[in-house]
């Protein structure tokens, strides 16, 4: 593993210890844990953009977006006082 043995691993521990203290090393490996299983997520999930092509170049793509909350729809008619 890397050509460290068990007394250099065991030297970076006890710094690692000294220098975080024994109570902030669980969050530490928490957060390492999760930034590792982010990056594994990512790396397996397929990419987010699709670039294959329609069927129907020319038929226009479906729009089923909502109107924007300014935008009406319909008009009143009538002027706020």
């Amino acid at each position: 593993m890397f050509g460290l043995g068990i007394g250099e691993l065991l030297v970076i521990l006890v710094i690692v210890m000294i220098i975080f203290g024994a109570g902030r090393l669980p969050e530490i490996g928490e957060g390492l844990g999760r930034g590792i299983r982010n990056f594994r997520k990512s790396v397996k999930a397929p990419d987010e953009i699709d670039i294959t092509p329609r069927s129907d170049p020319s038929a226009p793509p479906s729009s089923s977006a909502a109107p924007a909350p300014g935008d009406k729809e319909e008009d009143d008619g009538g002027s706020q006082a």
